[in-house]
């Protein structure tokens, strides 16, 4: 989850909302990458989650990285919820998973480079106190009840709000985690064209990563529950967002959307104000119930903008988000996948030539059979497996015409990043299905085999 955005003054004009994210438009030369993952904590011994407070604790993981690896604290109301380093951030999910939002880096090398550097030191720190990480869509055998609430303000707030509206959002909040992406864009017709393959294609990202068949320790008949469960979660802010394949999408068309997002809250002084349910175009207009006679600034906005959780989500970047959650290699395929298909422009049309004559049915149909059924899915003749194979070989080439060396020229480019995907769409089998050969053959339906078989 993000942090309170900061900085901007008041927003005098609706047209100030598109110029937020135009503002975000760069030169080719420009474009980073930015790696967000979450991975869920334990203790080593019971396999209970992690509590916030205590010797083995959320919080002494966190004041363990900031003591021995420099990250600087983030604290409300006198709790440390999160760490600051060289342009990346550490924060926590509302059920206590941890997240690391990384730099904005030029190339996969280095993401993965800084994905192993923190995950060397949360084992460092984790392995003294008897602790334990686990990168999956979704916590395999934890009650709802087990889960603690962080003590953030903003998920206090939403855990009230998701009993209103869907069936999952408090499921959400405590017990899935993901691995996204987050890329740039040249112009608004870049971005344009990125949004539609990025939505067209997150079912595929979906099926390659698909990685929680187990919910409440037992297989859950689905390869992503994670996917289920963000299908299920408020429509109000979520799904593969139909407009965008509209004739005159753009910045001013998305703020549209975004303006009918009911919000969540406004951050001032520290405090986040309970502005549930109430509307931003109220809020233009001065007449937001939670603050009467104000007017919104910019960071205003951008706060609003990351309350909204669509497949793919528009700020001033792109974000990838239809992965679940998985082991280190998984970490740094993510980013190769998506950096192959739209940061080369041949392989950008390419993948809008492989999906622009989908309807959006056919687009949602791909969603929801993703989640179910991984590679194996296939709507109206459209074989996932495929379709995978065909989007791999797409990304390769784009990754392959960027030509991005590691360490000074001594490493190939940045290609062998998608041999762990190709391994799946060889073998027909993405993690989940290894999983659940293992609880069905060796494991002996004994799912805390897990914890040790498939920890960082």
């Amino acid at each position: 989850m993000s942090i309170p955005q900061s900085g901007g003054g008041p927003i005098e004009s609706q047209a100030q909302l598109a110029e937020y994210l135009e503002a975000g438009c760069k030169a080719k030369d420009d474009w980073r990458i930015g790696t967000e993952h979450e991975k869920f904590g334990y203790l080593t011994d019971t396999h209970e989650p992690l509590p916030y407070d205590g010797p083995r604790s959320i919080r002494a993981v966190l004041e363990g990285l900031r003591d021995r690896y420099g990250w600087a604290p983030v604290s409300e109301g006198g709790h440390i919820i999160g760490l600051e380093k060289d342009g990346a951030n550490v924060s926590l999910e509302p059920g206590g998973a941890l997240e690391l939002s990384g730099a904005p880096l030029e190339t996969i090398h280095q993401t993965c480079d800084e994905v192993n550097e923190h995950l060397r030191e949360v084992k460092d720190i984790a392995d003294e106190i008897g602790v334990g990480f686990i990168g999956l869509g979704a916590a395999p055998e934890w009650m709802h009840d087990e889960m603690p609430l962080m003590p953030k303000g903003r998920y206090k707030l939403m855990d009230a709000y998701m009993g209103r509206v869907g069936t999952t959002g408090t499921t959400m909040m405590r017990r899935t985690c993901t691995v996204q992406v987050n890329l740039d864009f040249g112009s608004e017709a870049d971005m344009v064209k990125k949004m539609r393959v990025a939505l067209a294609l997150q079912p595929v990202a979906t099926a390659l990563f698909a990685n929680s068949p187990f919910f409440e320790g037992q297989p859950n008949g689905m390869k992503s529950y994670r996917s289920y469960v963000w299908r299920h979660l408020d429509s109000d802010r979520t799904g593969m967002l139909p407009f965008v394949f509209e004739d005159g999408f753009g910045f001013e068309r998305y703020v549209d959307y975004a303006l009918d997002v009911p919000m969540y809250f406004v951050y001032r002084d520290g405090t986040y104000v309970d502005a549930l349910g109430q509307s931003f175009r109220d809020f233009l207009k001065g007449e937001l119930p939670a603050l009467p006679g104000e007017v919104p600034t910019l960071s205003d906005w951008a706060d609003h903008l990351t309350t909204i959780f669509p497949e793919a989500r528009l700020k001033k970047f792109i974000e990838m988000r239809g992965a679940d959650g998985g082991p280190w290699r998984r970490l740094c395929a993510l980013p190769a996948f998506w950096v192959g298909l739209t940061y080369d422009q041949g392989a950008l049309d390419a993948a809008w030539d492989l999906v622009k004559d989908w309807d959006a049915p056919t687009r949602e149909a791909l969603r929801v059979a993703a989640a179910d059924q991984a590679l194996d899915a296939r709507v109206e003749g459209i074989h996932m497996h495929e379709l995978a194979r065909q989007t791999l070989d797409i990304a390769e080439a784009g990754l392959k015409a960027r030509g991005c060396t590691g360490a000074g020229g001594l490493l190939p480019d940045e290609t062998h990043f998608l041999n762990a995907l190709k391994e799946s769409v060889e073998s027909g089998k993405v993690l989940a299905d290894e999983l659940l050969d293992h609880y069905r053959g060796d494991w002996n339906g004994d799912l805390s085999r897990i914890y040790s078989e498939y920890s960082y």
